[in-house]
């Protein structure tokens, strides 16, 4: 196949690893640019995280007309949100809508996952699970930042005679508890939203939380016909706005300091934004939630208030309260009668923070001395998240370096997009990227528009391989860090900063200056000709930072 740049070394400018949300953007965004793609996909279909996650409940937690692209005018106007916050399937049926009408999957190819990806003079070499080899100019890693499960690590688990099942691995065909006991194990946002639903059908459900999780109410109902039109008569400025927001998602209004206001007015702001539901009501209801500490304790009071109005049971409703970590520090999660659920005759609370799971027997859990019986076990652990994706694969760059090892000390990537010693690999919202603290998708959408406007900029500068250096690397790295320390966000132990994966660093993952500040760095690097970043002219030895 002929390469955009010049090299018969290749098979393929552009190899893209994921078809969800990112890798399908990306092939859209490369062909439209002329490059030569191969997507490898390790579903039997597009739709990523959409694909996998099909446990009772799954459910965007941004409003359904802001997850979605913005790249076609066309796409905006044909297709209609059913719900303001759409449920997994009618998400999937979108993203399958994407790839058919782009014409984006014969480029991909399914039930292949990448296991290897290796750099050589000319580019990368990618193996795939089936055997197959290719050779790649030019790499990106769209695996999704929440995309490698935690494995249950639980004694006893191989003894348990029921049927256990990961979030995260749910069966399409759906699982019948109906008439059954069902242990779920995890309370974030995951648990929040299957635990409801599992509730309704199951006989009984018993749920071991290690932690409490603040959780808003979604107010999720269908959207009118009379609202869809109203959206797409002005998805344009909407979008704009979205872009330039922090959190990637249109401000209702500019949120004032909540520090001078007094408690009475800050809780009336709050009730407002309760009743209106969704994160960003309340994530964002003043400008310093998240820096005042102060403030930050009013808005976790209000929940912990709403908590306990909720539950009947005032000592469930103490264990569902989170205390020990600010509102918002880890992901808020949004849902539909979570705490309703707990009112039900049928639904039990274990707080495993006195009693933890000792162990898993050929019956059920056995915590405090205490065996649960249960027919079900659900595991919502959670996953490995912004790294776990990249390192389960063998990614080794120049002279042999391996991205494990690199980041043996805590994961680092410039912009979250490059590494240094890994020429011509990029990542999608990788760490030190806004990644997941707000919409994913007009994130996920900058990271490609720069990736894809850089390719460009190289095949039209005749520049064979691009790569950061270790010195940028520390550089951003420490950015994140400085950035993050202002925030309350490092308060907490989550996900965000790796602490729910034994043994991997402590680090704030993402960037949490808001994607407005981060798109103006970016751009800033890339009007200077990527500024800091090793450029290596085609077919020339010497290389030259520019």
């Amino acid at each position: 196949m002929n390469s955009q740049f010049g090299s018969d070394n290749v098979d393929v400018d552009l190899v893209i690893v994921g078809a969800g949300f990112s890798g399908l953007y990306l092939t859209y965004r490369a062909k439209q640019l002329g490059f030569s793609v191969r997507v490898f996909e390790a579903g039997t279909s597009v739709g990523g995280t959409w694909y996998w996650n099909t446990y009772p409940g799954a459910r965007c937690d941004v409003e359904s007309i802001d997850y979605s692209f913005s790249f076609s005018e066309e796409l905006q106007q044909e297709w209609n949100w059913s719900e303001r916050y759409a449920a997994q399937p009618e998400i999937l049926a979108y993203l399958n809508h994407v790839a058919d009408r782009f014409d984006l999957r014969r480029h991909v190819t399914f039930n292949s996952r990448v296991t290897s990806a290796e750099f050589f003079d000319d580019g990368w070499l990618i193996t795939t699970s089936t055997g197959e080899t290719v050779r790649s100019t030019f790499c990106v890693m769209a695996s999704g930042g929440l995309s490698a499960p935690k494995k249950p690590d639980f004694e006893g688990l191989d003894d348990f005679r029921g049927e256990w099942f990961h979030t995260a691995r749910w069966p399409a065909e759906g699982v019948d508890v109906r008439g059954k006991r069902v242990g779920v194990i995890g309370t974030g946002s995951t648990g929040i939203q299957a635990i409801p639903q599992l509730a309704k059908n199951a006989e009984h459900v018993t749920v071991f939380q290690r932690t409490p999780n603040y959780s808003v109410p979604a107010r999720n109902r269908p959207l009118s016909q009379d609202e869809l039109n109203e959206v797409k008569a002005t998805y344009s400025d909407r979008r704009a706005r979205a872009r330039r927001a922090p959190s990637g998602v249109p401000p209702v209004s500019a949120p004032e300091p909540g520090a001078p206001l007094s408690e009475e007015q800050r809780v009336s702001v709050l009730e407002a934004g309760w009743e209106f539901g969704g994160a960003p009501v309340l994530l964002r209801a003043f400008s310093d939630v998240m820096t005042d500490a102060g403030v930050n304790k009013t808005v976790g009071d209000f929940v912990r208030r709403k908590i306990a109005e909720t539950v009947k049971d005032p000592a469930t409703a103490k264990a569902l309260a989170p205390t020990d970590y600010p509102f918002g520090a880890k992901r808020l999660c949004v849902d539909t009668d979570y705490y309703q659920t707990y009112n039900r005759d049928n639904v039990e609370l274990v707080d495993l923070r006195g009693n933890p799971i000792e162990r898993i027997t050929a019956d059920g859990v056995v915590c405090g001395g205490i065996e649960h019986k249960v027919d079900v076990l659900v595991f919502a652990i959670g996953f490995d998240a912004i790294s776990g994706a990249l390192t389960e694969i063998d990614l080794i760059g120049r002279d042999g370096r391996q991205l494990r090892e690199y980041w043996r000390g805590g994961p680092k990537a410039t912009l979250g997009v490059q590494v240094a010693g890994f020429p011509n690999l990029f990542l999608v919202n990788g760490p030190g990227s806004p990644a997941v603290l707000g919409n994913v998708v007009t994130f996920a959408e900058q990271h490609i528009e720069w990736i894809t406007e850089c390719l460009d900029y190289l095949r039209a500068h005749s520049i064979s391989t691009i790569e950061t250096t270790e010195e940028l690397d520390d550089g951003w790295a420490a950015h994140v860090d400085e950035v993050g320390a202002t925030t309350l966000y490092v308060k907490a132990k989550s996900w965000y900063t790796g602490e729910n994966v034994p043994g991997k660093p402590r680090r704030f993952l993402p960037y949490a200056g808001g994607l407005d500040v981060f798109r103006d760095k970016c751009d800033e690097i890339a009007n200077k000709g990527y500024e800091g970043f090793v450029l290596t002219p085609a077919r020339a030895e010497a290389t030259s930072t520019v």
